[in-house]
């Protein structure tokens, strides 16, 4: 079970895009070039899902033990002791404790991800990941690949939302030069998104500004969550009280359409 997280001593936002990226060199051979997203970009999301959880890990597996096996009970519950609305884990293990048992990582790893909440679990099914747990495992190397993400530092202390955004956009445009397509397609500048965001949001200041105010920010074709994460940003800034806008989003990977209510949006669950 985890206690604390610790990481690699790799550090600034170039350090950790070239750790993440030398997970490449792990895959040569095996993978095509065009095809290292399909492995990366979900360990990706689920180390940093991991840190983003592993604070209140305890106090999650202390209080899961007094609840029925229902994610209608639980979700609220656990929700808050998170602080991330539809997002928590209820397995005594970390991705670290994954590998503990060098022969069964590919089990182990699917019982840590089937203790997700159901909004997190969709995620990470829609990345078709499941496929890539079978074929690294086949491969021998998924204990290999696992282990390297498992000491990677995304605690959002370390790695903050905004931050944590542009590493994943990163990634994607290095993914896109591999497969000759234009990264502009999966992603918009975050000052272009700033201006956007003032542009969308300032007619509305003075009503959002009213306690009790809650609006829904959807995002029809969102790439990865820039609009609604800097959305977010701009409305606890000049209003703290306010509650977070909810947040879904329609994005499409890989030909699929992915629906959820915070995953890329809300950068402190990574994307």
């Amino acid at each position: 079970m985890a206690g604390t997280v610790s990481g690699t001593g790799t550090t600034g936002f170039q350090g950790k895009v070239a750790f993440i990226w030398s997970v490449a060199d792990l895959l040569r051979g095996d993978y095509k070039a065009s095809e290292y997203g399909k492995v990366i970009l979900p360990l990706v999301t689920l180390r940093r899902l991991d840190c983003v959880l592993a604070p209140t890990k305890a106090e999650v597996l202390k209080r899961v033990k007094d609840l029925p096996n229902s994610d209608a009970v639980r979700g609220p519950v656990l929700s808050q002791i998170t602080k991330h609305q539809g997002l928590y884990n209820t397995s005594p293990m970390d991705l670290k404790a994954v590998l503990d048992d060098s022969n069964n990582v590919a089990v182990n790893l699917r019982a840590y991800i089937s203790a997700f909440s159901p909004e997190a679990r969709e995620v990470i099914r829609r990345f078709g990941f499941d496929e890539q747990i079978t074929r690294l495992d086949r491969a021998k190397l998924l204990y290999l690949v696992l282990s390297k993400f498992a000491d990677l530092d995304l605690l959002p202390a370390t790695v903050p939302n905004t931050t944590m955004g542009y590493l994943y956009e990163e990634l994607i445009r290095r993914f896109s030069e591999q497969s000759n397509e234009t990264a502009g397609e999966h992603f918009t500048p975050r000052d272009v998104i700033r201006v956007m965001v003032d542009l969308l949001l300032m007619a509305d200041e003075d009503v959002l500004a009213k306690p009790g105010i809650f609006r829904t920010l959807y995002d029809p074709a969102c790439g990865t969550g820039g609009m609604l994460s800097v959305a977010q940003e701009w409305l606890a800034e000049p209003m703290p009280p306010v509650p977070p806008a909810g947040l879904y989003s329609v994005r499409k990977m890989a030909g699929l359409s992915i629906k959820y209510s915070w995953g890329c949006s809300n950068r402190s669950t990574m994307m």
